[in-house]
């Protein structure tokens, strides 16, 4: 199985901002990108950053692949998926990437960095329609209800997750959440003005279009 060992600080470094792959750190005077807002390397502080056409392209996918965790071959497999899809690809692209079962747990406020999320599902944490589902690439559909497995939940992660997750107030729109029960049902796909991340999937479609 492919794994992405590269440091999830250089990933922000590299790509000029705060990618918010290690949750509260990131929001912290520990974060990288605050320490040393520039490339890494022994040449980091030279690199500039002016691209051209092709390499902004480049950039903002890796930009999106990193920010849900997602390596090259999954990606592309998404956005076939969402070539396929009726809509504007690009839309379809973010929303089959919101609709991920880990990008969904972090949306319900399980987690805050996307490894975090992907190794809950992992592990079995989570159902979908009341089955256990641990396929972080899962898609989650209109009408699907995520809850929390029941031989988990007396763990010690939920122990200390579930206070923060029952004072949670910005769930997106697209999900109705449940605090009694701690369940998420997905009511509508989820559109571009939905979708928290200030990206350009255009670009993303203009490069897989070369």
């Amino acid at each position: 199985m492919a794994r992405d060992l590269d440091s999830k600080c250089k990933k922000c470094r590299r790509a000029g901002e705060k990618l918010f792959l290690k949750g509260d750190r990131c929001n912290s005077a520990k974060c990288a990108v605050v320490r040393r807002p520039y490339a890494p390397g022994q040449h980091g502080k030279n690199i500039s950053r002016g691209l051209s056409e092709f390499g902004k392209q480049l950039a903002m996918k890796q930009r999106i692949k990193r920010m849900y965790g997602v390596l090259e071959k999954q990606f592309r497999r998404h956005f076939d998926e969402a070539k396929g899809r009726k809509g504007v690809t690009g839309d379809m692209l973010m929303a089959r990437l919101e609709l991920r079962l880990d990008s969904v747990v972090r949306k319900m406020g399980f987690s805050q960095a996307p490894s975090q999320a992907r190794q809950l599902v992992t592990h079995g944490h989570f159902t979908v329609n009341g089955k256990k589902v641990d396929i972080p690439s899962f898609e989650v559909k209109i009408g699907d209800v995520i809850g929390i497995n029941e031989t988990k939940k007396d763990g010690a992660f939920f122990a200390s997750q579930l206070p923060v997750v029952k004072n949670k107030k910005d769930f997106p729109s697209w999900m109705q959440f449940d605090t009694a029960k701690f369940e998420g049902k997905v009511i509508s796909l989820p559109t571009r003005d939905e979708i928290d991340v200030h990206v350009d999937p255009q670009m993303v479609v203009e490069y897989f279009s070369r």
